[in-house]
């Protein structure tokens, strides 16, 4: 019987080595028989992917015989999912890829988007993106991925929106669309608004956490987010996407193609208008938009014109909800009011407004932009595995916000007072509007090599932008000697930038070798607001970065990054400042290690990072030689922190999903400095060590899952928790924004093909259990007579709110 077992035992490892042993390999080659180098093979559920070599072979050895399903992708021809049963891998499989040319302008953004095997990258793709669409912004739409915090200046997601990743504020996170930059030049801010419902043009979207990959445009300082617009459309299609809701919020989009006519022209358009009233008092949107896209094709090129643009008009919320009317508290609203000169009037709507408190009650307290977006994209495959690519980019914008002012000194506008007899008048109320009218235009290029071993690409930027920022008073109760038309300042701007990157991946055994060298050159022209003169500035960097992965086995995979990034300073570090109060750049050091696990029906992944900078600029309080409160370098600053993602799909109609990063966020050391309004005028200077990094939550965490109870519905549910912020770097309580937890549902149900293709029907709740919260604030303190006052302003968000959808496809 002992014998018996040992040899059924010795039989069982036989048959275990021996398996493993099997080896799965095949051929890849055109319709015209011409073979296929560089073609991407992946065992669908797994790691493990090969390349095809020059008579394009692949292999996969030492597999496990089995049932699984094989994905080949190549830039410029139709994926191919093909299936192989156990009996297969004693054969050379055969497949052949058919021409379509119009995935080459996925070359767009390959070029600058990470490997999908980092830990640190998650790809949102265009039916995820639509699912969602139900009118609000893009950053709303990302709020399900690992530590995204987003924000919104009306409190319903519409208007001004902005997003942080890792508690890295948006003029630090590169965005570019089709690989061409968006980041304002000068602010590095990015403005949603002005591009309003361009979720509904949108194929992709990849977000890079920490440096990433070389990009194109402001640096990567924490985090990029690359988009890339709706992919040629081979068939005609219609559609009508319309959305009702609270806040009296409505969103009505019509789309349409033409698909490709003789296989050479295609013409997609997109038609958007959203308004809504906000949730705070009068903070209203009205936002238009349109996107038109034309392709040709020849056999080996595709030339693609886009053009897409915005127009916004949105009632100012910026002033935010002073603390004490978050709180109620009458007795201290009064307060508010008494320090601040309120009139009677600003306290009355203090008062009584609630948490939809407004500050702004002049009928055009608005802003109103627009911006037109022009690229054209030219792609050409040389041979399968080169391709080049070459975009030209231009983008006009022009518009103002508009103030009323109160009591505002003559001579801040260079007027003179007015002599009323014996009176003399030196303030007035008046009504000013600043403007900008602004011109960017460049090119960018990449040459994509591919072999079964490697691949490389060449690519960089040339860009230039022209900034004419000037302020006019329209109204004045006292104007004064002043004309229509009068400039009462004109401050223009020219910021140059040339860049260039060349990277490239080794594949040997388990192993990939990625490294990547940029260099990014840039001049600045600036008005030196305390001289009048034109003043420039000149920076050179180089941004160093490399990566490894390594295949554990079919299912698992480790990845390490490191990575330096630099970054200017911003415009107004420099228009605010002297050249001896002038601030340095930053740099940033980025390490990132991480492991994987994928299967069908379970993917997870740990990804923990560190982020360490040198010179950070922060607000201190201090005020430069110029009487400017500007930024100042922080000499070490850093985050620590680990993201955990998964998703499990434990049956054919249930997926969870959640997601949990935890971080330390740290300055070491810096002095903040606080105004002394006691006479004689003055700063006090208080020194802080390893203090928390302002709007940096040591805890973001989000859980969610998607159920489909019947055939074409669907119930998805998001919960997220946001840990507390800190309002500035002192790590003082008082001057934060309280942890919270918000909750969203939604329900859809599609019909196929009854009059139409399609025609879904949704329904969403937002903030579900109705929670009082704020995402987004800032805070100021001053010392008078001995007392130290703090006054937090915040921006309260929507309580439960609602919206209905009704989505056509013809």
């Amino acid at each position: 019987m002992k014998t018996r077992f040992i040899i059924l035992a010795i039989c069982y490892f036989i048959s275990l080595v021996s398996s493993a042993q099997d080896n799965l390999s095949g051929f890849v080659s055109d319709t015209d028989n011409h073979a296929l180098e560089g073609v991407r093979v992946t065992i669908q559920g797994t790691t493990f992917t090969s390349f095809s070599d020059k008579v394009g072979k692949f292999e996969f050895k030492n597999l496990k015989a089995g049932a699984c399903t094989l994905l080949f992708d190549l830039p410029g021809y139709f994926s191919i999912n093909k299936e192989i049963s156990a009996l297969q891998f004693a054969e050379n499989i055969e497949v052949k890829m058919a021409s379509s040319i119009k995935t080459l302008e996925e070359v767009q953004v390959i070029s600058i988007r990470s490997l999908e095997t980092a830990t640190s990258t998650s790809t949102l793709q265009n039916l995820a993106l639509e699912k969602k669409n139900f009118g609000q912004d893009i950053p709303l739409l990302l709020e399900a991925t690992p530590s995204v915090v987003t924000t919104s200046d009306a409190g319903a997601g519409v208007g001004y929106t902005g997003v942080r990743i890792r508690g890295v504020d948006a003029s630090r996170i590169n965005v570019t669309i089709n690989s061409i930059p968006v980041n304002d030049p000068e602010s590095h801010d990015v403005y949603w608004v002005n591009m309003p419902d361009l979720a509904s043009s949108t194929e992709t979207i990849q977000i890079q956490r920490g440096v990433g990959t070389s990009t194109n445009g402001a640096a990567a300082f924490g985090a990029s987010i690359n988009i890339k617009s709706q992919d040629i459309s081979t068939s005609p299609f219609g559609i009508s996407d319309n959305s009702v809701g609270s806040f009296n919020t409505l969103k009505t989009t019509i789309k349409a193609g033409t698909g490709l006519i003789n296989n050479k022209f295609s013409l997609e358009t997109r038609l958007s208008k959203i308004a809504s009233d906000g949730f705070l008092d009068r903070a209203s949107s009205a936002l238009t938009s349109f996107y038109i896209s034309g392709s040709y094709l020849t056999k080996k090129s595709v030339l693609k014109a886009i053009v897409f643009s915005g127009k916004e008009i949105t009632y100012q919320a910026w002033y935010g909800t002073p603390e004490s009317r978050i709180n109620g508290n009458i007795g201290e609203m009064n307060a508010f009011a008494d320090r601040n000169y309120l009139s009677d009037e600003d306290r009355e709507n203090l008062l009584n407004s609630g948490r939809a408190y407004n500050f702004y009650t002049y009928v055009n307290e608005v802003d109103n932009y627009q911006q037109d977006n022009y690229q054209v994209h030219f792609t050409h495959s040389f041979k399968p595995n080169l391709v080049l690519n070459i975009a030209g980019h231009y983008t006009y914008g022009r518009g103002y916000y508009e103030q009323y002012r109160k009591n505002d000194a003559l001579s801040s506008y260079g007027l003179p007072a007015v002599i009323m007899g014996e009176d003399t008048i030196s303030t007035s109320d008046l009504i000013r509007r600043k403007c900008l009218d602004n011109d960017f235009l460049g090119a960018v290029y990449s040459l994509n090599y591919n072999q079964s071993k490697f691949n490389l690409v060449f690519g960089g930027a040339i860009n230039t932008y022209f900034g004419r920022h000037f302020g006019e008073i329209i109204w004045a109760r006292m104007a004064s000697t002043s004309e229509i038309g009068d400039r009462y300042y004109e401050n223009n701007a020219q910021k140059s930038e040339f860049s260039t990157y060349l990277k490239g991946t080794y594949r040997w055994n388990k192993f990939d070798f990625t490294g990547d060298l940029n260099y990014r050159h840039l001049d600045y022209s600036f008005l030196q607001e305390d001289q009048g003169l034109q003043k420039s500035v000149a920076f050179d960097f180089f941004n160093p970065k490399a990566a490894l992965t390594f295949k554990l086995n079919k299912n698992q995979l480790l990845f390490a990054s490191y990575g330096i990034s630099h970054r200017e300073p911003v415009r107004k570090d420099f228009v605010e400042s002297s050249p001896s109060s002038r601030p340095k750049f930053e740099r940033m050091q980025d390490l990132e290690l991480g492991y994987s696990f994928n299967t069908q029906e379970t993917n997870f992944s740990i990804n923990t990072f560190y982020m360490a900078y040198s010179n950070q600029l922060v607000l201190t309080g201090q005020i430069n030689d110029v009487g400017a409160y500007t930024r100042t370098n922080a000499k070490e600053s850093y985050r620590l922190g680990v993201e955990l993602m998964a998703t499990h799909k434990t049956s054919d109609f249930l997926k969870l999903n959640g997601s949990f990063s935890l971080s330390q966020n740290k300055i070491v050391a810096f002095e903040e400095y606080l105004d002394n309004y006691s006479s004689p005028y003055s700063q006090v200077i208080i020194l802080h060590k390893n203090t928390d990094l302002a709007f940096s939550p040591s805890i973001v965490a989000n859980a969610g899952f998607s159920l489909s109870p019947f055939k074409n519905c669907s119930i998805d549910w998001l919960s997220k928790y946001v840990g507390r912020q800190f309002l500035d770097n002192t790590s003082n309580v008082a001057r934060s924004i309280n942890p919270f937890t918000f909750s969203n549902l939604s329900f859809s149900y599609s019909l196929l093909h009854v009059f139409c293709n399609e025609i879904t029907f949704a329904f969403q709740i937002n903030n579900v259990f109705n929670a009082l919260y704020e995402n987004n604030g800032y805070t100021y303190s001053y010392l008078y007579d001995g007392q130290t006052t703090t006054e937090n302003f915040y921006y309260p968000q929507a309580g439960r709110n609602f919206m209905f959808r009704i989505l056509i496809k013809v």
